[in-house]
């Protein structure tokens, strides 16, 4: 048991290094502009396609807004097109980052988050695929520290994945619509966005508010939403 468990922590350490090499070296975040998009996206058929899946899930791995994803998805490929490939790309970034903690770095999420574990397999337990679709209409919270944390926790994988690409249509639609709207010069496009997103984040804030039933899965959500923690919490 000894040797197991410095094996894994030598595995944590070691892909933690790795990640932090990989950024540094391709300057990920640096990658991720329109310029990128026109060199290396646009017009390069299913090559293209498949690397700004694979740059995209990457990149909402290790913690980039999936919303910069879905503005370059609305950019590179439209409104429509572009939602769907961001989508995806976010849930592939959901599935690497769920099990890394859930395979590999179990317990260095653990000894992060353990609080927060408790919280997410209280909230999800009665119904994983509706509890973490309202997790994921919600305009806060952290989308890599929601997925650290499902990981760990008890939640099955399917409904947890089923429920997050669900949830973050909304979001890449509208991010969607402002890069198409930049493409374009469209203004109306950028307008709607806002407008929808406005929206989407008061309906997101109503649904936790009201299905959630008493119970947190993220006391700092709680705040930012202004909700006051049960007594029972």
């Amino acid at each position: 048991m000894k040797y197991r468990f410095i094996l894994r922590g030598l595995i944590v350490i070691a892909s933690l290094a790795a990640l932090g090499y990989l950024i540094e070296t391709t300057q990920l975040a640096n990658l991720l502009d329109e310029k990128w998009i026109d060199r290396e996206v646009r017009g390069q058929g299913l090559n293209g396609d498949l690397l700004f899946l694979a740059i995209g899930g990457l990149a909402t791995a290790i913690g980039l807004p999936r919303q910069l994803i879905a503005f370059l998805g609305g950019y590179a490929y439209g409104i429509l097109a572009g939602t769907l490939l961001a989508t995806l790309a976010a849930g592939l970034g959901c599935l690497l980052a769920f099990y890394y903690a859930r395979l590999v770095g179990r317990s260095l999420v653990a000894e992060r988050y353990s609080g927060r574990i408790r919280k997410l397999d209280d909230f999800v337990q009665s119904n994983p695929f509706s509890m973490t679709l309202l997790i994921r209409l919600l305009p806060v919270g952290s989308n890599l520290v929601t997925n650290l944390v499902a990981g760990v926790s008890s939640v099955r994988a399917l409904p947890f994945f089923a429920g997050s690409l669900l949830g973050y249509l909304p979001q890449s639609l509208i991010f969607a619509l402002v890069g198409g709207g930049v493409q374009v010069d469209s203004t109306w496009r950028i307008v709607l966005a806002v407008a929808l997103f406005i929206v989407a984040g008061i309906l997101g804030t109503q649904l936790y508010r009201r299905f959630r039933h008493g119970k947190s899965f993220d006391e700092e959500v709680d705040a930012k939403l202004g909700e006051v923690p049960d007594a029972q919490d």
